[in-house]
């Protein structure tokens, strides 16, 4: 979608009115509905999404979407970093009105600091899967990251997004299959995808005993989901019957575990390998998965547009670093040269707020919004999107923080609480 004359992006969904200025809105009308006695069919409660949507959903898809690698040790520092840290609210600051939430990143301004980020085979949250979220994401003004693990084609999800921005995240083949690479990458820009998160860490699912107590890879049942990018892939398609000599429909079972091979090829490209991905993707590309001030500046050196500081929700590498804890570092490293985003752990407006004032310019929210998906398909996720984003805009109102802007959102607004 390109930009409006002054820059600005607007994002609207399959038609759907442009979403409010100001995602406090959602609260008035919450209240007014309150006063024909009508209640919300999801709760407010962002720690009650998790256990409610937990009994809607089988066991095999519970223990996918909760678990976490090891012990789940890097997924509880994630939360725990959070608490490190404390808003220091301002009092009588001169307000006009409710903060400015836009943010400037990839080059374009957004209306709001969050993105929708890639969660594969979400069909076994909800039969709806990956259409319900990326048309949530439209119609909520959010930017919708798609995985090259989902449930659903590229490009069906793109005309599920409909208007709406779209950035698509590669789950990189071993470099004997660029083709597969470069048939990808090409869909993904014919179907609107504007730019390309790279996943550095999951190059072979990590050690999850969730999964295996339940005898469970998603991956390799004989079905669409989280191959259907493959299912979908003309390369793909013609490599398997030239090899098989039969259709994939004809032999599911093979068909998903050579396409899980390909996209979890089990050994790591290397740094050289960026200028593959540059030649072959007109866009901006940014690299995920990045928890060191060494590699941050590696990113920098092969010239990629942005980074994702992320530890895949403490899915991928028990005993690592917090997301949150290595911000501050690889911001002061490298925010100045290439667009920081963060991920892991996020679960409120006051962990998109402590994000931001530490350097993020955009934050990637993962696990909530799929406990929306199970909890009400499309609704369920609107709903996540939309009380994160009304949380954040009343922390930064009630703490006297004018804008999202690094100019009021920025370290000055916060204090560690082992320094009171």
């Amino acid at each position: 979608m390109p930009p409006t004359a002054n820059g600005n992006v607007t994002l609207r969904g399959r038609g759907a009115p442009k979403p409010p200025i100001h995602p406090v809105e959602y609260e008035k009308s919450i209240y007014q509905k309150g006063l024909q006695y009508e209640r919300p069919p999801f709760s407010f409660h962002p720690e009650q999404w998790e256990p409610a949507a937990e009994q809607r959903m089988s066991a095999d898809a519970r223990g996918y979407v909760v678990g976490n690698a090891g012990t789940g040790e890097t997924g509880r520092k994630n939360r725990e970093a959070f608490k490190k840290w404390s808003i220091l609210p301002k009092r009588l600051v001169t307000t006009k009105g409710l903060p400015d939430l836009s943010t400037k990143v990839l080059g374009q301004r957004f209306p709001f600091p969050i993105c929708v980020a890639p969660v594969g085979v979400q069909c076994i949250f909800n039969p709806d899967g990956e259409r319900a979220s990326a048309a949530a994401a439209a119609r909520d003004g959010v930017p919708y990251i798609m995985s090259t693990a989902s449930s659903t084609s590229i490009e069906d999800v793109a005309k599920a997004n409909g208007d709406g921005v779209r950035w698509f995240q590669l789950y990189w083949p071993s470099r004997e299959n660029d083709d597969i690479t470069i048939s990808l990458l090409s869909r993904a820009k014919e179907a609107g995808f504007s730019a390309l998160f790279v996943t550095l860490d999951t190059y072979i699912l990590g050690w999850r005993p969730s999964d295996m107590d339940n005898g469970y890879n998603p991956f390799l049942r004989s079905d669409n989901i989280g191959v259907a990018a493959g299912f979908s892939d003309p390369v793909f398609r013609s490599r398997f019957k030239e090899k098989h000599g039969t259709e994939i429909e004809d032999d599911l079972h093979s068909a998903a575990t050579e396409w899980t091979g390909t996209i979890f090829p089990g050994l790591s490209h290397g740094w050289d390998d960026i200028q593959f991905l540059k030649k072959h993707w007109d866009g901006p590309i940014i690299l995920k998965g990045i928890q060191t001030v060494e590699d941050a500046k590696m990113c920098v050196e092969v010239g990629v547009d942005g980074i994702v500081v992320s530890n895949h929700g403490g899915r991928q590498v028990d005993g690592g670093v917090s997301s949150l804890g290595m911000l501050p570092r690889i911001v002061d490293a490298v925010g100045d040269k290439l667009d920081v985003f963060f991920d892991s752990g996020i679960r409120a407006g006051a962990d998109i707020a402590k994000a931001m004032a530490l350097g993020a310019k955009m934050c990637l929210i993962g696990r909530p919004y799929i406990y929306g998906l199970a909890l009400g398909g499309e609704g369920g996720v609107s709903h996540v999107l939309k009380s994160l984003l009304g949380d954040f805009e009343l922390t930064l109102h009630l703490a006297g923080i004018e804008s999202a802007s690094p100019e009021h959102l920025n370290r000055d607004v916060l204090i560690r609480e082992d320094q009171l």
